[in-house]
């Protein structure tokens, strides 16, 4: 009788460890940007469409904060599974080419999962700041970003090639894209500098709560700048767009792209890209910013690392590789 109780025992804790095992869920976090950027819609947006099919491939899915240069650390040092960088900073991980950012070199097992939405470097300025053009922001107080930040780091980069540091502006902060808006209505600063897809909260939020405008950032430093690096180009923030300023408003800009590495699997990768392409519609619904996304620019446009294998596996599955 003892024989019989222990195999049913046996049997039932084999049941209950299938059971648990059928069941187990694979958390994975996705970095993102400041909850005002569109980085933060981003990855909530992902992040929706991969938890509404959890049911089907044990994923669930939560993002964070932290920018495009922390988004590629976090992945690099395994605090992440995949992230959302600016394509400039996507170049200069996986080539190395900026070891002030990734002091650990080149981030070979970089990988590239799709392109999102384009991001124009934009500068907002107090309309009685007396800023009307880019040059103008010396002597002024500015705020150039939170470290971390794609942004920061693309204003380093201009201000690099513009002959200017910190000691340019009677004062530098760096507040996050949630703090800036507030910063620049409150008159603690005179200008707010943010690369970023539009429309964005941080923006709206700063023309609709005090009198300030778009600036634009043409000169024949950012032509070159944007000649000479294929991750950049001249683009335009439309008129109208934001109150106060009614006129195009020429700057450049990068792309968001959203990358892994190798250490993430081919099977999350993949359940990651099914879920945002096999709803895309839904996806494309989730921010304006999304609204004019392609597939076929999404999977090529602004990808400077080599492809993750679990999205070349989706991409193929649909006939578009």
């Amino acid at each position: 009788m003892m024989i019989k109780k222990l195999g049913v025992t046996a049997a039932l804790m084999g049941a209950a460890m299938f059971s648990t095992a059928a069941t187990a869920e694979e958390n994975i976090v996705i970095g993102t940007g400041g909850e005002t950027g569109v980085y933060y819609q981003v990855g909530g947006a992902i992040c929706r469409l991969v938890n509404r099919g959890t049911s089907d491939h044990d994923i669930k899915c939560t993002h964070t904060t932290g920018g495009s240069v922390a988004n590629i650390n976090g992945i690099r040092n395994g605090d992440l599974d995949l992230g959302v960088a600016q394509s400039d900073w996507q170049y200069h991980a996986y080539n190395g080419t900026a070891p002030d950012k990734f002091p650990e070199g080149a981030f070979g097992d970089l990988r590239a999962v799709f392109s999102v939405h384009p991001e124009p470097f934009t500068v907002v300025a107090r309309a009685d700041s007396g800023i009307t053009k880019f040059e103008d922001l010396v002597g002024k107080r500015v705020n150039v970003g939170n470290p971390g930040s794609g942004a920061r780091a693309t204003m380093e980069v201009v201000m690099e090639k513009m002959g200017w540091t910190m000691d340019s502006f009677s004062l530098a902060s760096d507040l996050n894209s949630k703090e800036q808006a507030a910063a620049l209505c409150d008159n603690k600063v005179d200008a707010i500098v943010f690369t970023v897809g539009h429309p964005a909260g941080t923006i709206k939020e700063a023309t609709t709560t005090c009198d300030s405008v778009l600036i634009d950032v043409d000169n024949d430093v950012v032509q070159k700048l944007a000649s000479d690096n294929a991750y950049y180009a001249m683009t335009t923030i439309p008129g109208g767009m934001y109150k106060g300023t009614d006129n195009d408003v020429t700057t450049f800009g990068v792309g968001a792209t959203f990358v892994a590495s190798t250490a993430t699997s081919e099977e999350t990768v993949y359940q990651v890209v099914k879920a945002v392409f096999d709803n895309f519609d839904r996806f494309k619904k989730m921010h304006p910013a999304f609204a004019n996304l392609e597939e076929a620019k999404m999977i090529k446009n602004n990808l400077s690392a080599p492809l993750h294998d679990g999205a070349v596996k989706y991409y193929k599955e649909r006939g578009w590789m």
